[in-house]
């Protein structure tokens, strides 16, 4: 059985999770308390980060986008990179997009803020820093919004890895009820497309203690 260490509420495991998950390929999924740095997690990822993979052939991956490229090319169906050379170039931008931009200005200003700080450093919430999280997301669902009126999904016809990439992080973010959903009505109708894939299940039932998840989180007609 494959194994996943992943932190529930980080969208870099979320989505390697979504990948695995529309690939139908089996996991078992390990909780990774990275603030603790345990030894034996270094031993197999010095860098202490999550996701880490390891496969079937006990080959050990780090970093999502390096464990998303190579999910695709092990296991070709369905290709989430894309098969042509531009789909496969527009995955990748879009993709860097929200790992690089959407969460410095997102992710890292409401989920880290209001979750992971304070196990890192032992801290309370910026108030600044998610006033600027808040109205940074509005840019970034007006971006979804314009890229749906124009293709069927983010990166074009198909689902891609660009898809899944801005679910995880929009899912981390929702979390915690902080996505203005009601401005943006073609970004939530894409995200609930997502929502209802059998791959997002698992998401849908994440917990993290001491933190309480929104109430529609979990709902499919949000």
């Amino acid at each position: 059985m494959r194994t996943l260490f992943h932190v529930p509420l980080c969208p870099f495991s979320r989505k390697v999770r979504l990948t695995l998950a529309e690939k139908k390929l089996d996991v078992n999924l390990e909780p990774e308390l990275v603030w603790k740095k345990r030894e034996e997690f270094l031993e197999v990822n010095p860098a202490g980060k999550v996701p880490v993979l390891i496969d079937l052939n006990q080959k050990i991956l780090c970093d999502s986008n390096s464990i998303c490229e190579y999910l695709d090319e092990a296991y070709p169906e369905p290709s989430l990179i894309g098969r042509d050379i531009f789909q496969r170039a527009e995955t990748r931008r879009l993709t860097a997009w929200f790992d690089d931009k959407f969460n410095q200005e997102v992710t890292r200003t409401i989920v880290y803020e209001k979750t992971l700080k304070r196990f890192f450093e032992q801290a309370g919430p910026d108030s600044n820093a998610l006033r600027a999280g808040k109205a940074a997301i509005e840019f970034h669902l007006d971006y979804i919004s314009w890229l749906i009126d124009r293709r069927n999904w983010l990166a074009g016809d198909d689902l891609s890895l660009a898809d899944l990439t801005a679910a995880a992080h929009l899912s981390c973010v929702d979390f915690l009820g902080s996505v203005p959903w009601d401005k943006f009505p073609d970004a939530k109708e894409w995200y609930s497309r997502l929502k209802c894939r059998p791959s997002f299940r698992s998401l849908l039932t994440d917990k993290m203690p001491g933190i309480t998840f929104a109430s529609h989180y979990a709902d499919l007609d949000f």
